[in-house]
């Protein structure tokens, strides 16, 4: 043995990764919102850009509302790529799309219990204030609300309802979660159903 350490390799002869392949290998997660008007093709637009960065798409929310498309999507790409993605995400106000990128920390997936929640009840003003209000009281977090407004059958009148997914701290058990919103349905004269996982 001469000594001397090939690149890419120990003394040894054993492969090792060079600084060069470790930065090749790295990633970091970005969180992308964007809102525009809706028409097709708006996704793959975006889509292609991130993929075009050499970043990969790992979650989102997409929604479609009064003809706005709106979401966020959570992506992962090389940091020495991030100037180029903002540049091609940028390019698509052309389209009416706007797009904001944040960095995000690695997700760490949370210990605490998710239930879901449903609300139904005559459409009213104040019935997210009084139920988001009486959960953050709670410490609860709300990790997903999805709303609408529909015409109850027969009679016509106007019903709210929302499915949302919650997640309990530690040290609220999902009986006096229940019991704190049956009170609070009999005040604000709404259902409030809750329930394991996904699953109201």
């Amino acid at each position: 043995m001469d000594g001397r350490v090939k690149p890419g390799h120990d003394g040894y002869g054993r492969a090792v990764a060079t600084i060069d392949e470790e930065k090749t290998n790295m990633t970091t997660p970005l969180v992308l919102t964007f809102v525009g008007r809706d028409r097709p093709g708006l996704v793959n637009a975006i889509a292609d850009r991130v993929a075009s960065a050499g970043g990969a798409w790992l979650e989102s929310r997409l929604v479609h509302l009064a003809g706005e498309f709106a979401g966020v999507v959570l992506v992962a790409a090389p940091p020495e790529k991030f100037e180029a993605l903002a540049a091609m995400l940028a390019g698509l106000e052309t389209a009416g799309l706007r797009v904001t990128i944040s960095p995000s920390e690695r997700a760490v997936v949370p210990t605490e219990r998710l239930v879901a929640l449903s609300i139904v009840g005559n459409e009213r003003t104040g019935i997210v204030r009084d139920v988001t209000q009486t959960l953050t009281r709670l410490g609860v977090n709300i990790e997903e609300f999805e709303s609408g407004v529909e015409a109850a059958p027969f009679s016509g009148v106007e019903m709210f309802r929302a499915e949302a997914r919650i997640r309990l701290p530690e040290g609220l058990a999902l009986e006096d979660l229940r019991k704190t919103l049956e009170r609070l349905a009999g005040e604000i004269m709404v259902d409030l159903t809750v329930g394991e996982g996904g699953d109201a």
